[in-house]
């Protein structure tokens, strides 16, 4: 199916359409994408609606814009590389480029917009400050995480049961909640918060006719609603206008420009992220629309603890086009009326610090450890565990770089040769752990695959696997495929997505320099998918900032170690830069091989063989360990498969 979506020689969009009481409905991914996709009046994609069951989109249209051209397509008809994804996915005019998950798919929406019309700046400012809004992936940044999984989450589960949720507000609204109650900082703000003193001043000089009140106390004023829809509302709306007005550059008096910055009025939340509308509100703005029509017509005396989120609601439908683009989507939007709170009950910020204060008093419950990693180390030791390095099968083995083409070579790239040559050595170990379980038919992944130096090695060392480079940055991927048409590779596919949207089938996992938690969440894919991995763990102090790891990982750690003691095992892992002095290098080796242990013991639970190793020669990289691990039901060949010629270890 994959030539037949590509020969028609456009972009293709797959939306999700699930269904409640056998009735076809459109989740909320699917909702904002479309809302986006009405807001821009983007016609860069033909979109699919894709289905699980035999069913049509006749019953949806009232949701669909007209201006669509809309397609209903069965989940088994799905292209390979889009199949192996969660929808929301773009597959390019190629058929081998899939960009998978919500964040990914909006912002190519809005790219691919604002490349065939440049003049839309009000599309190009949903990209935000810099061009990053919601570009963090939500395994590393809980804003993005709460925007893109946990608010769509909450009220797609208080919609499919909405008569048990009433009493308690899902978490992720009261955090949303909090955060628009919150002020904010925006880039080179000072000008407006200095207009903002000035309005201040000027409101008060007008109610008190005899001019009676100084600096202080105007600086220390209680910030109204009405300063803020009026100020800081219209400098966000006039952000957003295609035929924006230059600001007046008029100077504010000379009074105002002596205020210290510190002594300024703080600047209220208009839009989610701030001041300005961005696609972050794009995102939210189905969600509650559809969370609040539920409130309002089943609980409506709950309206009165959501505040900032009804006035959020309210400024979001002033923005150009907002309208229009909900009206299209079958979205009526109106303000609801929150009741007067005389009501009993918690507010919203009080749940919110009920929960995180309860959070952080179950962090608190962890004992408290002070020192270096000698302790944790001697600890571990007396209870029998100590860093274990199984040796390397082949430390000579190398690929034959002088023949291969030249877009397969590190060198190809912009680095230095002493790099380039570090990273063919890095590149040597693991193609030889990954040649060595390869079988013809196999499908390999190179998770967080950069430019494709693995990837591409591979799908040109194995051409009968299918090789499939996942990787999170559009720039990095788009080079990568760049490379692989110009080696003129069939057995290579690309994904732009966040890992946890990759679901597809494979038999090894293989990833070079993974970074922090990124080493636990390949390795946990490779689990689920019953597959192999070769992985280069990398930046192991970032391990503690996992948002769905807890660690230590095995129970036997688990047992001996608290989470502070792991901590500074993963900090001094860190330690092992060519430039340190040899007996902190050599600390820090034990304790990347304490971490890995560590990792490898969890895998071994789930019957996996997992051996740490130090790749050849050590200088290639200060993170050298390598992890390599298979199923024990797949250590054997498969129904008689030939094996892929392993590479010559002496």
């Amino acid at each position: 199916m994959k030539h037949t979506y590509a020969q028609q020689g456009q972009a293709s969009l797959f939306l999700e359409v699930c269904s409640l009481n056998e009735e076809p409905r459109l989740p909320l991914h699917t909702s904002i994408v479309l809302f986006l996709l009405s807001y821009s009046e983007c016609k860069s994609f033909k979109v699919y609606l894709v289905f699980t069951k035999p069913a049509s989109s006749q019953s949806l249209k009232s949701q669909l814009p007209e201006s669509l051209d809309v397609c209903d397509v069965q989940l088994e008809d799905l292209p390979q590389l889009v199949r192996g994804c969660r929808l929301p996915a773009v597959l390019d005019e190629t058929g081998m480029l899939c960009r998978a998950g919500l964040a990914v798919v909006l912002r190519h929406i809005i790219n691919r917009t604002t490349e065939a019309d440049p003049s839309r700046n009000d599309v190009l400012a949903l990209l935000g400050f810099k061009k990053t809004c919601l570009k963090a992936c939500a395994e590393v940044s809980k804003w993005t995480r709460l925007c893109e999984i946990g608010v769509p989450s909450a009220v797609e589960k208080h919609l499919q049961n909405p008569t048990n949720q009433y009493q308690q507000l899902p978490l992720s609204i009261l955090t949303l909640e909090q955060r628009l109650a919150e002020p904010v900082k925006v880039h080179n703000d000072d000008k407006i918060r200095r207009q903002k003193l000035q309005q201040q001043r000027q409101k008060e000089k007008n109610q008190s006719p005899e001019g009676q009140g100084n600096a202080d106390s105007d600086t220390q004023a209680e910030q109204s609603p009405q300063v803020c829809d009026g100020l800081e509302l219209r400098a966000a709306l006039a952000k957003l206008s295609v035929d924006s007005v230059p600001t007046s550059t008029t100077r504010e008096n000379s009074d105002i420009r002596k205020v210290k910055t510190t002594d300024l009025p703080l600047l209220e939340h208009v839009f989610a992220e701030g001041l300005y509308f961005t696609l972050t509100d794009v995102v939210l703005l189905p969600c509650i629309y559809q969370y609040l029509c539920s409130l309002q017509a089943h609980a409506a005396s709950t309206l009165h603890k959501l505040p900032h989120l009804l006035r959020w609601y309210s400024r979001v439908q002033e923005v150009p086009g907002v309208l229009r683009a909900a009206k299209a989507c079958g979205m009526t939007l109106c303000i609801p009326e929150a009741p007067p709170s005389n009501l009993q009950g918690q507010s919203a910020e009080d749940q919110t610090t009920i929960q995180l204060e309860q959070e952080q008093q179950e962090m608190a419950t962890q004992l408290p450890f002070v020192g270096g990693p000698r302790p944790t180390m001697t600890k571990l030791k007396e209870n029998g565990i100590e860093a274990v390095f199984a040796p390397h099968p082949c430390p000579d083995w190398t690929l034959p770089w002088d023949n291969l083409p030249e877009a397969i070579n590190p060198t190809e790239g912009k680095m230095s040769n002493i790099r380039a040559v570090r990273k063919r050595q890095q590149l040597n170990n693991l193609v030889a752990m990954v040649t060595e379980l390869a079988r013809p038919g196999y499908t390999v992944v190179d998770f967080c695959s950069g430019t494709g130096h693995v990837g591409i090695v591979l799908a040109h060392t194995l051409p009968d696997c299918q090789v499939i480079l996942i990787e999170n940055k559009e720039e990095s991927l788009v080079r990568a495929q760049s490379r692989g048409a110009e080696l003129g590779l069939k057995n290579i596919g690309f994904i732009q997505a966040n890992l946890d949207y990759f679901t597809g089938p494979f038999h090894i996992g293989v990833a070079l320099h993974a970074c922090g938690v990124a080493t636990d969440m390949v390795m946990e894919h490779c689990i689920q998918a019953g597959a192999a991995f070769v992985i280069s763990p990398c930046c192991y102090g970032f391990v503690p900032n996992a948002i769905k790891f807890s660690f230590p990982r095995s129970k036997t750690f688990q047992e001996t170690l608290t989470y502070k003691e792991h901590m500074i095992l993963c900090r001094f892992a860190d330690q092992t830069a060519v430039q340190l002095p040899p007996e902190r290098r050599l600390i820090g080796k034990h304790c990347m091989g304490l971490v890995d242990l560590d990792r490898s013991w969890a895998a071994e639970t789930h019957g996996y063989s997992v051996r740490v190793m130090t790749m050849e020669p050590e200088s290639c990289s200060p993170k050298n360990n390598m992890l390599v691990g298979r199923p024990l039901q797949r250590s054997g060949l498969e129904d008689g498969a030939s094996q892929v010629e392993a590479p010559v270890c002496n």
